[in-house]
């Protein structure tokens, strides 16, 4: 491969991006802030797309199946596999925080702590089961769209599919229509991935910029320990899972290298979520099932926003000389299991549902938060980068557990080479 084809490729331009990118951030960090804008931009143009391109691609599935039955096996499974594995990702952040004990020794007093960096997220409040519920209920279809709540357009969705599959003929033109948008959609999605190398280098400055890497140095041992962590869960457990059900995880990763690397400048999951849905389907996955199953993972299946809340809390109730017996943490464990299924893959969202947690479980001074407010950041990175480890893991052993899967397929394209 000659330089300027290597140069073609879309993970050598991100790559080098976010190079540049932590180089204008060290060395010139108040110009750097100003490329804040870029990285902004990218995610604000692929979130623009998602909402519709989901809508499309559930109907497509969903309408195109002849045994509807098959879609709720799916979904079922999928909701099965979620509560598991973000369970186990909850009790490993907070086995790792209790045994190393990462917060003992800083004696804080929770009184006086500066609040004021996060005053706006100790107001938020944990919803009940039925209130979250609900929330998955949009007030119209329209408001669903405009706000790009995920799980209100998958809702719509799936009802738009069932209800498109049971006019069979009748409604065989709007079909049509609906999987010509979709083909449309990913055009443009192609489009906008072209500016990935922009957004990840604008992400990257601005981060280094603003934030400098001395500010991770205080909470050095809970941000290394948090990294190390979620690396530990996706080459143990995550590798174990695949390996169980036929396939390995590291040629998976490989194979959607380009994806990581967008995560890796964005800091945001959602920014691939087009692309990976794609790349699933190439995989010999159903439609219907990379349609039901990835969207929703976004939502439900937060392995290494799961990891991040559990660690922050305890550490949190440690550097304060908050005391928390068996049952105290057994009752937080409990919350976040409701907590961590409402977190979305957006950079800033695991911080708002940890202050939702605490505000609910009222054994944790609130107050702590602003003690990783400074890191937090930083840690959105490899929260984005396991979770989405974690969904595409996932939808491949849904797949496999429903029947949705072509596994010939699947080996032959994770024995390709990557581009």
């Amino acid at each position: 491969m000659t330089p300027n084809t290597l140069w073609k490729q879309l993970h050598v331009q991100v790559l080098a991006a976010i190079v540049a990118g932590f180089l204008l951030g060290h060395f010139f960090p108040e110009f750097a802030t100003l490329m804040k804008p870029f990285g902004d931009g990218f995610i604000r143009l692929i979130k623009m797309v998602v909402p519709p391109l989901i809508f499309c691609t559930v109907v497509v599935g969903i309408a195109g199946m002849t045994d509807l039955k098959q879609v709720g096996r799916t979904g079922g499974y999928a909701l099965l596999f979620f509560e598991l594995v973000t369970t186990l990702a909850l009790i490993a952040g907070m086995v790792v925080a209790d045994g190393l004990q990462l917060g003992s020794g800083m004696h804080i007093d929770p009184t006086s702590i500066d609040t004021h960096s996060v005053a706006g997220y100790a107001a938020s409040k944990a919803q009940s089961f039925s209130a979250f519920l609900l929330s998955m209920i949009p007030n119209s279809a329209i408001e669903a769209f405009a706000k790009g709540d995920i799980l209100q357009v998958l809702l719509f969705s799936i009802l738009f599919g069932f209800a498109l599959n049971r006019c069979g003929e009748k409604c065989a033109a709007m079909f049509t229509l609906v999987e010509t948008t979709e083909h449309v959609l990913f055009s443009i999605i192609r489009i906008i991935m072209k500016l990935a190398p922009l957004g990840a280098f604008g992400a990257i400055a601005f981060t280094i910029g603003k934030h400098g890497l001395a500010t991770m140095l205080p909470l050095g041992k809970l941000l290394l320990m948090f990294y190390l962590t979620c690396f530990g869960f996706v080459v143990i457990v995550l590798a174990l899972v695949a390996r169980l059900h036929g396939f390995g995880l590291w040629p998976l990763l490989r194979y959607l290298h380009e994806e990581f690397l967008v995560v890796l400048g964005t800091s945001s999951s959602d920014a691939v979520l087009p692309n990976v849905m794609t790349k699933m389907e190439a995989l010999g996955i159903e439609k219907h099932a990379v349609a039901l199953v990835l969207p929703t993972g976004f939502s439900f299946n937060m392995i290494g926003t799961s990891i991040y809340l559990s660690m922050a809390a305890v550490f949190i109730a440690q550097a304060t000389d908050t005391p928390m017996n068996l049952w105290q943490q057994l009752a937080l464990l409990g919350v976040l299991m409701l907590t961590s299924k409402g977190a979305r893959g957006v950079t800033g969202s695991g911080f708002i549902v940890l202050a939702a947690t605490l505000s609910a479980v009222d054994i944790v001074p609130v107050s702590g938060l602003a003690l990783v407010f400074g890191i937090d950041h930083f840690m959105s990175l490899g929260r984005a980068l396991t979770n989405l480890a974690g969904n595409c893991v996932a939808a491949v052993v849904v797949a496999k557990w429903a029947g949705d899967l072509d596994q010939e397929q699947l080996k032959s394209q994770l024995k390709r080479p990557a581009a």
